[in-house]
């Protein structure tokens, strides 16, 4: 079996690698569009904002109907600040560090720590020998099936909908954030980071407090933050845990293929994908991720052939939610339910 998989895997890895050379022309930002996509999504947060706190003079359920819209704007001002990350919203590399760090927070994230444990996703995507920082927990079933009774049902709890996707982005955001959690012994740049954003968030939450009034701000960004959060998480799962994704181990595993195919095309309707920042472009973002957002979309209109691979659809991403265990036979990602009726087969 090991003489038949391997030149399928090099055709694949090879076909991967060849896409990195064909993507350096789309990686030079433009300084005029990232300003103004700066200033586009900085500009209608704020005026949302701003209706959201006149509203509560009429009624609290008009502001609160301008959440979604709210929470959307604060997940593209993140996708501004994961380019930054990346080197790829403008071409000065110091631009992007104080971009970054500002627009940290107000989304709460520490840029530098962040950025951090973003590269090591990046660099070990995909490989089941590098999994524990900047991903989803996901196990195999030969892991799963020898875990403890009272490990599987941590794991089975961890993987509920309900902590994957609305307690646990809130922890994260608003408890995990505030510690270099995983870099903790990493230097002094986590613990700078970390602790010089979360005084930013203090001087930012004062200041809104003291402007709006202390109950107004907590009943308006409260919700937007938990739902960006949550629709944060809910991006970076899809991406990543969908039924034909990508794990190999150290000795197979190839980080170009693992780019291509185990990052998604979410193919999202014209306005989430323009709230999303393109991020849904996923497989090319991690094929080359200094190509700003804005031109993701070049590549698949330049590159059809690159559209249906990975290739989710909005309905079809819900369907990702019950896929929790790698299965290394079938090459697949499982439910716990499928798991269960093959063991008992």
């Amino acid at each position: 079996m090991a003489s038949e998989k391997m030149p399928a895997q090099n055709t694949a890895a090879d076909e991967a690698r060849s896409w990195l050379k064909n993507l350096v022309p789309y990686q030079t930002p433009n300084l005029a569009r990232s300003i103004f996509e700066i200033v586009i999504t900085v500009g209608l947060f704020v005026a949302c904002w701003v209706l959201m706190w006149l509203a509560l003079g009429v009624s609290y359920w008009i502001s609160l109907a301008l959440v979604l819209p709210a929470a959307g704007l604060l997940v593209r001002l993140f996708v501004i600040q994961h380019d930054c990350g990346h080197g790829a919203f403008f071409k000065n590399r110091t631009v992007n560090d104080w971009v970054g760090r500002v627009i940290g927070i107000f989304t709460l994230t520490p840029y530098d720590f962040w950025k951090r444990t973003h590269a090591i996703h990046h660099a070990g995507t995909g490989n089941l020998d590098r999994r524990g920082l900047g991903d989803i927990d996901t196990l195999t079933v030969r892991e799963y099936e020898a875990l403890s009774p009272g490990r599987k049902l941590l794991y089975r709890v961890y993987r509920n909908p309900v902590v994957l996707f609305a307690i646990g982005p809130a922890y994260q955001f608003f408890l995990q954030h505030r510690l270099p959690i995983g870099l903790m012994r990493r230097g002094w740049t986590p613990w700078v980071s970390t602790m010089a954003t979360n005084v930013g968030i203090v001087v930012v939450v004062a200041l809104g407090m003291w402007l709006a009034g202390v109950q107004e701000f907590l009943i308006i960004q409260v919700p937007v933050m938990l739902l960006a959060t949550s629709i944060g998480v809910w991006m970076f799962y899809v991406h990543h845990q969908y039924e034909n994704t990508y794990w190999d181990h150290e000795k197979d595993w190839s980080r170009a293929e693992a780019a291509l195919h185990g990052s998604s095309h979410y193919d999202l309707p014209g306005v989430l994908r323009w709230i999303s920042g393109n991020i849904g472009v996923h497989h090319v973002h991690h094929l080359s991720s200094r190509i700003p957002f804005y031109k993701l979309y070049d590549v698949l209109r330049d590159h059809p052939e690159l559209v249906n691979v990975g290739r989710i659809t909005l309905m079809e991403s819900f369907r990702c939610v019950p896929l929790t265990l790698w299965d290394e036979d079938t090459r697949q990602l499982i439910s716990f339910r499928e798991q269960r009726l093959r063991a008992a087969a």
